[in-house]
Parts: structure tokens; sequence; C-alpha cells
């Protein structure tokens, strides 16, 4: 799978990317991760990507061309046959969820682009297609969201945790229901004065009653 990242400062995805589980699967060849700068596509002295806003009001705007240029050229390295979206991480869109990073787990290429100041001209979601949100706050660019997106997606393609039960039985693996809580050792934790014991029926070795436990334990969110 092949993500295409399109923001005005690439590097921010380096560490992020380099290492643990993504970097193993990009290593593997199952996922590759590129990233496209705007500022490619302007030749004023400064490069620059944004102005200010018709109608006034405080901030800057990103200017459509670089964004659109951007697109029009990943887009032709797609190839004939190939699943893709185009995406705008922005405020405005639709609250990203597991069942849309399984979703987006089958396609084949994903263009991601991340928005800056007070957000990206209009005009180019005449370009996209689908506006995403990974939550009710406001954050300074998009390319926190874009981590997000690529990390839950990528965990979920084929041979990337190993096990493949990994990623089914745990939060959000059915919607509105989080995992069960995990304990690992020692068995007796001594903190703040305090001891804290694992659940006995974890340490049972009875299958059927740790089953029963954790469905017990799950926790359910509307």
């Amino acid at each position: 799978m092949k993500f295409h990242i399109i923001t005005i400062f690439p590097e921010i995805f380096n560490s992020y990317f380099g290492e643990s589980i993504i970097k193993r699967a990009q290593k593997e060849g199952r996922v590759k991760i590129v990233t496209h700068n705007p500022r490619d596509f302007v030749f004023d002295r400064h490069k620059t990507v944004d102005d200010a806003p018709y109608g006034g009001g405080a901030g800057m705007v990103m200017k459509a061309e670089p964004i659109i240029k951007s697109i029009e050229k990943i887009k032709k390295g797609i190839k004939r046959g190939k699943k893709s979206e185009v995406v705008l991480l922005s405020a405005r869109g639709r609250k990203w969820d597991q069942k849309t990073a399984r979703k987006f787990s089958g396609l084949d290429e994903v263009i991601l682009v991340c928005g800056r100041y007070e957000g990206v001209d209009e005009r180019v979601k005449k370009f996209i297609d689908v506006e995403i949100s990974i939550g009710d706050y406001v954050l300074t660019g998009g390319e926190v969201p874009a981590m997000a997106v690529v990390d839950s997606i990528v965990r979920l393609l084929p041979g990337v945790l190993g096990n493949a039960e990994s990623s089914k039985d745990e939060s959000h693996s059915v919607p509105g229901v989080l995992e069960y809580p995990q304990y690992t050792r020692p068995e007796i934790l001594e903190a703040g004065g305090k001891r804290y014991r694992v659940p006995k029926v974890l340490l049972s070795g009875n299958h059927r009653e740790i089953e029963k436990w954790r469905e017990k334990h799950v926790t359910h969110i509307t």
C-alpha cells in the first residue's frame, strides 16, 4: 500500500514513521510513504503557498494551485485500475473511525492533504474524494491527523502486526466496544505504599473462565 502526504513540513514525518511497526512495514515492502511539498509548484522567491483571505479576517489561507498541482502529479503516477482516495484533513470533515480505517485498508494508494493556518482555499475540495477530521478540536495543521490515519490503516494490513489476531480482539474492532483490561508481570505490584494484584482468574490457566472474565470487563460506549 502506498501513502502520499502533501505537506509543507515533510520532515515532521521522519521520526514517527521511522520507528516501530511502521518502520518495519516499510522495510518489508508492505507499505510505502512518500511526502510531497506544495512549495515545489510555486516559483516566486519566497515559495509562497499561503495568502490573506478574501473578505478579510485573521490568519492566512493555503493557496489552491500548489495543492491541486501536487494532487494532479501524484494521480498521474497511479496506475490504471488501482484503487485510490484523495483525503483532505480538516476540522470540518467527517469523523475518522475504525470502520473507515478498515475500509481504507483495502485501497492501493491514499493521498492525504495536510492543511495549515486557517485552512485551504475552498476550491481544493473539487479535487478531493473525502474530508476527514480526527476529532472535535483544532490542531495547528493536518500533519498529526495524517500520522493518525496512516497508523490506523497500516496496522490493519496483512502481515504488519505479525499476529493476525492482534487487530481482531482490540478496542473498536466491534463498534462501540473497548477492549478488556490487560495485565503483565509482576503478579504483585508494589507502588505508592500499596500492593496491586493481577486478577486471580488470569493466572488460573482456565481459558473458558478467562474468556468469560474478559467479556464481562469490556467497556461499551455510545
